[in-house]
């Protein structure tokens, strides 16, 4: 057997080991931990933050970073829940996507016609769009929806809740899209060396504004859910998303620097962060060190990628 050859393909698949290995460590602590409904209940806790995660994977690897998806969840679900008042599920969930999209193609035209570092685009429409939302809700939440609209965060097919179904769908388009588009092949271009991308006649800015885009959407679909799963829409919702998501999207083997990293490396990374907290919580551990736990798991997996 050559264990060399072995130990250099699982380098490349840092995400899928560091997943196999919380796994193991927490199923001999926990007897609690290897069970259907435990397993269950995790894909359903990160099904949010993996959608979230796909989106912030293609921004990344263009070189990008969107610190709004955040912000950006919480004004398309609170919008939404003012239309889903009125009764109407189809028209609320079209203009969550709407918000989504709209706030995210923003991001991306003042980042690429504006030429303004994305760290710093998206840290001012995260701004923008939380006070919006503030405004907005005058700081309440909007509760009360339909039970048709409530299914889409509580049901289930099969037995499968609808969350994570919807999770791996998105999953499968977005895999395809990195994979075997015209999109996927130049967000990595652009990532790679985006001089060298455009010298090649790839329309950057077009690109760019589509990559953004997609994350508004993702991040108004994940707010779908969550309002859904709460049948409720808070103004605070999405605290923290943003760096959970980019942690997702580290722990899969991005890099920052742009250029590099797979969803399904970032579904794993949710699926590290997701068992980490199932994991700490079924042992009772303090959530005051819970995430310095998570902290240093991130830290580790950044020096992994910089040796490979």
């Amino acid at each position: 057997m050559n264990w060399k050859g072995i130990l250099k393909k699982l380098k490349e698949y840092p995400a899928i080991v560091g997943f196999v290995g919380i796994v193991i460590f927490f199923a001999f602590l926990s007897d609690r931990f290897l069970t259907l409904s435990n397993f269950i209940n995790v894909f359903r806790q990160v099904s949010i933050q993996a959608i979230i995660a796909f989106g912030m994977t293609l921004v990344i690897i263009s070189g990008g970073i969107d610190l709004s998806v955040g912000s950006v969840f919480a004004l398309s679900a609170v919008v939404m829940a003012s239309v889903l008042k009125g009764g109407s599920v189809l028209l609320g969930v079209l203009v969550a996507l709407l918000v989504g999209a709209l706030l995210g193609s923003i991001n991306g035209v003042i980042v690429a016609k504006g030429k303004i570092q994305p760290f710093i685009v998206t840290l001012a429409t995260m701004a923008i769009a939380r006070s919006l939302t503030l405004v907005f809700t005058q700081g309440m939440p909007i509760t009360g929806f339909p039970s048709s609209f409530r299914y889409i965060g509580r049901g289930d097919i099969l037995g499968i809740p609808v969350p994570v179904i919807i999770m791996f769908g998105i999953f499968a388009i977005i895999f395809y899209i990195s994979m075997f588009t015209k999109l996927g092949l130049y967000t990595y271009a652009i990532g790679g060396n985006e001089t060298a991308a455009k010298l090649s006649g790839v329309k950057v800015d077009k690109y760019k504004i589509i990559i953004y885009m997609l994350s508004g959407l993702l991040s108004a679909i994940a707010a779908i859910i969550l309002t859904a799963r709460l049948n409720s829409a808070q103004p605070t919702f999405g605290t923290g998303y943003e760096l959970d998501a980019i942690a997702a999207v580290v722990l899969g083997g991005a890099s920052l620097a742009g250029g590099k990293g797979t969803v399904i490396g970032t579904l794993f990374g949710a699926l590290i962060m997701g068992i980490l907290n199932n994991g700490l919580n079924l042992l009772n551990v303090s959530p005051f060190y819970q995430q310095a736990v998570k902290g240093i798991v991130i830290l580790i997996a950044v020096l992994i990628e910089r040796e490979n």
